[in-house]
């Protein structure tokens, strides 16, 4: 199965084939612009501006002794913030379209500003090109797909954030914003529709002036669409790379399914799972103090998520919701394992349509199999409000 998601990775010869994406990528943007020009005094007028935004606050208080809200981190000294207000994100974003078939996006978190920017900021800055649904290209920053959470924006979720195991593979190069070019479409396998995404990343994270090392990232995602009506849909995901001249791997399986209840009651789940190399980890360590075998520091883990959603549909009220997300996430489980179970349970208020406002509140348990002093690894009770405002 692995060679089947991992078509056009083949480790020889990656140099090549890298140029030859890169080409085939920029090809079209070539031709979208004399397009533009000779429709010019058509119809639809180009450019065409679409305006988004998000605004996410949150209320913390954590119910564990000098563990700080935010940060997670233990503080014997009484320095620990326990209770805190704190503006998640506030984003704003704009999709320009430059053709029929042409748009590039920017979207920026205005949030991050609130610590060193370095890094942060700009999220989404891409040039996308569709050609019809088979074949679309897009090339700048942006999500490469590898799981169900790189398909939705935060403002959506069925819970208060991304798993960990999403901020950790991101942190690996393979999920969260990055630098690169992806391919990407749909077609139909018998009466299945099929989804499918190939990507090739630089991996070190978003606004970097440059690759960390010559070695890159190369991720395949197909999703198959399995029950229309029961929103029935199963993912596979595969990734292989190269970082300072060691082979890296991720896999990932993901599904998701709908259940009606009642007429205005249904039950949403989601699953995924992950496993793959934490070369981020280990060249976080120092060289006296690592084995020498990458492939010894690996990564696991994997969530369940249901949510049970009423739309109730009263005055400005669209629906309530009830969701316990369930995680599992060991970051080196082969060398040093310390595995955090996470417990997030939510209720939550929708207002207008498609979450224009949001709140909700719950809490968030985390337990590892053992607690590491002065590090975030360490047992953690928090409460949260948190209210959302978005358009788009």
């Amino acid at each position: 199965m692995l060679n089947l998601i991992l078509l056009v990775m083949n480790e020889r010869g990656n140099f090549l084939r890298f140029k030859t994406f890169l080409l085939v990528l920029i090809l079209p943007f070539f031709s979208v612009a004399q397009s533009v020009e000779s429709s010019a005094g058509g119809e639809i007028k180009y450019p065409q501006f679409k305006f988004q935004g998000l605004f996410q606050a949150r209320y913390l208080s954590g119910f564990t002794d000098e563990i700080d809200a935010v940060t997670g981190l233990p503080h014997s000294d009484g320095k620990g913030v326990e209770d805190t207000f704190d503006i998640k994100r506030m984003r704003l974003g704009v999709t320009t379209k430059l053709g029929a078939s042409f748009d590039v996006v920017v979207l920026a978190n205005l949030a991050d500003f609130k610590s060193d920017p370095k890094g942060k900021v700009l999220e989404n800055a891409f040039a996308r090109y569709v050609f019809n649904k088979n074949v679309g290209f897009l090339v700048g920053q942006f999500r490469p797909a590898f799981g169900i959470e790189e398909l939705n924006p935060a403002d959506i979720l069925k819970s208060f954030d991304y798993s960990n195991q999403y901020s950790e593979f991101g942190n690996n190069g393979w999920t969260s914003f990055q630098i690169g070019a992806s391919m990407f479409g749909s077609f139909d396998l018998g009466k299945m529709p099929v989804t499918y995404a190939i990507s090739a990343v630089n991996g070190n994270g978003k606004d970097q002036i440059s690759d960390k090392d010559n070695g890159k990232q190369y991720s395949t995602r197909l999703g198959f669409e399995l029950n229309k009506n029961h929103n029935v849909n199963f993912g596979i995901n595969g990734g292989i790379g190269e970082v300072y001249n060691n082979k890296v791997f991720a896999l990932g399986l993901d599904l998701t399914a709908d259940f009606k209840l009642a007429d205005k009651l249904m039950l949403q789940t989601q699953f995924e799972a992950k496993q793959g190399i934490n070369h981020y980890l280990y060249y976080s360590i120092n060289a006296d103090s690592r084995t020498s075998n990458l492939n010894e520091y690996q990564m696991r883990g994997a969530y369940f998520l249901p949510n049970l959603r009423y739309e109730i549909k009263y005055q400005k009220l669209t629906a309530i919701e009830f969701s316990c997300r369930y995680e599992y996430f060991d970051r080196n489980f082969k060398i040093d394992s310390n595995a955090r179970q996470t417990y997030t349970p939510m209720a939550g208020l929708e207002f207008g349509k498609g979450y224009t406002g949001r709140i909700e509140m719950g809490m968030q348990f985390d337990n590892y199999k053992r607690n590491v002093p002065n590090t975030s690894m360490y047992d953690n009770n928090l409460f949260i409000i948190q209210f959302q405002g978005r358009f788009f």
